[in-house]
């Protein structure tokens, strides 16, 4: 990894960017920074709380105003994003301006459909959803819809099913 150099991990909900970004960033030696943590911190709420106080529209605001921070500030770092924020305000070309070190983690909606059942309370937008099958529909239709965005990654990896440690692997490979 050159200096100064950040390296973007991008992908729907629930694919991994977190836990792949913490362990590549513990394998380079280099600062770990998640999006979402940075503006929870930031306005002392939740992703949820604020998803649900302000409204998708004053979110995304919010989220591209902070990447744009982070992205001017930080350096030599792994850098996670929320699941749709490739997709507002020009995101990706934002991004891709300052790296060509961005990995889309390409899961497939099954599995994602399984982890994110599961954890659905904790995320605004699927939280309402009822049965696993109309999990499915909904990832489906807006992994259909993001899909645009998230091929604009330089690199795009798809793991097996638990499988962050090889995702690692693979993303170190392209790095050298």
């Amino acid at each position: 990894m050159s200096d100064n150099s950040v390296i973007v991990l991008i992908g729907y909900m629930g694919c991994g960017k977190s836990s792949v970004g913490k362990k590549l960033s513990q394998k380079l030696n280099v600062k770990f920074v998640d999006l979402d943590s940075v503006i929870e911190k930031k306005y002392s709420k939740s992703i949820s709380q604020i998803f649900n106080d302000l409204g998708e529209i004053k979110f995304r605001s919010i989220e591209n105003s902070e990447l744009n921070s982070v992205l001017s500030n930080y350096k030599n770092c792994v850098l996670s994003l929320g699941g749709g924020t490739p997709c507002y305000h020009d995101n990706m070309r934002l991004i891709l301006s300052y790296t060509t070190n961005v990995f889309f983690i390409d899961v497939n909606s099954e599995i994602l459909s399984e982890r994110l059942f599961k954890k659905k309370e904790k995320r605004p937008l699927i939280s309402s959803i009822d049965t696993i099958e109309e999990m499915k529909q909904f990832i489906n239709k807006h992994y259909f819809e993001r899909r645009p965005f998230y091929s604009m990654a330089t690199h795009s990896i798809t793991p097996n099913r638990n499988d962050s440690e090889n995702v690692v692997k693979e993303i170190l490979s392209l790095l050298n």
